[in-house]
């Protein structure tokens, strides 16, 4: 019974991907790691905003 509830979880659970991107802050001059979690398919449209 266990390997049906975990294999019913999986087949209903979403692919999610974790995107860092470095940003260089204008007041300091410092970089800074900005971390998010988002479907794969959002994940070059993010890097890409500034």
């Amino acid at each position: 019974m266990a390997k049906k509830t975990v294999a019913s979880l999986q087949t209903s659970s979403k692919r999610l991907t974790k995107a860092i991107k470095m940003v260089k802050s204008p007041k300091s001059g410092a970089y800074t790691f900005v971390e998010s979690v988002m479907p794969p398919e959002n994940v070059n449209d993010w890097l890409s905003k500034q």
